[in-house]
């Protein structure tokens, strides 16, 4: 797929609202959403930890048998591409059909994407199955869009801000909202879009904060108005507690507890005081 856009990435940028991504956070934790995690073998643990800590219930069937069956009583589901292989994408498909069957919100995370074939296609026909958030790094959406061949492996090579343009294109083109995931996130209906700072460098020292991000992007896309602002609340929720966790932490190691602490202690209050927290 080609995406091409004129738009100026800056010219549509939107303040981020913390009040109402608080009032977002707390309708959250009182729904307390079931997500389908199709995701990569690596995350696996990591990604249904995250969603326990923040009060969601992960599940990851993966037998393609009963993946259709299951994301027809899940609340959302994330398909995550990064350890594809042929049955994995046979329960992916299946899963679609019964979550768009049943009017359930899924969310593409089309990691790696550009570099090999294989993944590519695949990737590429899944947009044409209509997913209700795509979120990638810069390098995934630019290869997603067709505009640049993709990243280091699964790691980006590219600045969030060089693919605005794709993501606001790839968002028009699918209706899907984009969130791509740097320094800065943006996410991105291709109308409007919110820019969400904060987290640390060191998110990027331990495997899976980008994997469970796109869990927690599918957890917050459940039973939200605003699913433009639910996607930017879920991408603050985990930058909020990265800031958190790194205060408290002097490495990697003792990062990942220190960030599924910070998760587990989030309140809707940490939004309106996101220069204070500790």
């Amino acid at each position: 797929m080609s995406i091409t856009s004129n738009t100026c990435p800056t010219d549509l940028l939107i303040d981020f609202p913390t009040d109402r991504a608080a009032a977002v956070f707390t309708q959250f934790r009182c729904c307390a959403p079931l997500v389908h995690c199709l995701t990569n073998e690596v995350v696996q643990t990591f990604t249904a930890n995250v969603l326990l800590a923040l009060g969601a219930s992960p599940a990851m069937v993966v037998e393609p048998a009963e993946a259709a069956q299951f994301s027809s009583i899940a609340d959302a589901l994330l398909i995550n591409i990064g350890t594809l292989h042929a049955q994995r994408a046979q329960s992916m498909l299946a899963a679609i059909a019964s979550a768009k069957q049943n009017q359930k919100p899924w969310i593409l995370d089309p990691v790696a994407v550009g570099g090999l074939t294989y993944r590519t296609e695949f990737a590429n026909h899944l947009l044409s199955l209509q997913p209700a958030v795509i979120r990638g790094n810069a390098s995934e959406i630019l290869a997603l869009s067709g505009t640049a061949p993709g990243g280091r492996g699964v790691d980006s090579v590219d600045g969030s801000l060089d693919a605005l343009p794709a993501a606001q294109a790839l968002a028009q083109q699918t209706g899907a909202i984009v969130a791509v995931t740097g320094v800065t996130d943006y996410v991105t209906d291709g109308d409007k879009t919110y820019a969400v700072n904060g987290g640390d460098a060191l998110m990027t020292r331990v495997v899976g904060t980008g994997c469970a991000l796109s869990a927690v992007v599918a957890a917050f896309s459940v039973q939200q108005p605003d699913r433009l602002l639910a996607v930017a609340t879920a991408c603050r929720v985990m930058s909020l507690a990265g800031e958190r966790a790194v205060r408290h932490s002097s490495g990697p190691g003792s990062f990942i507890p220190a960030f599924l602490d910070s998760l587990y202690q989030l309140s809707p209050q940490d939004f309106l005081r996101s220069g204070d927290i500790q």
